[in-house]
């Protein structure tokens, strides 16, 4: 049976960390920027762990 193909949606989206951690980017940083506050543009720089709850 050949192997499985990795759902390349996903591998673009999470990377996976040395503890085996998902890390993941924040969403609504593309496009409409300006009614967020500088508070919440800020804050989604910042990359994000995926919960344990959601692997």
């Amino acid at each position: 049976m050949p192997k499985m193909k990795t759902n390349s949606g996903a591998a673009k989206r999470f990377h996976a960390t040395g503890t085996g951690k998902l890390k993941r980017a924040k969403a609504g940083r593309r496009h409409l920027l300006l009614s967020n506050s500088a508070r919440t543009s800020r804050g989604m720089r910042k990359a994000v762990y995926v919960e344990k709850a959601n692997h």
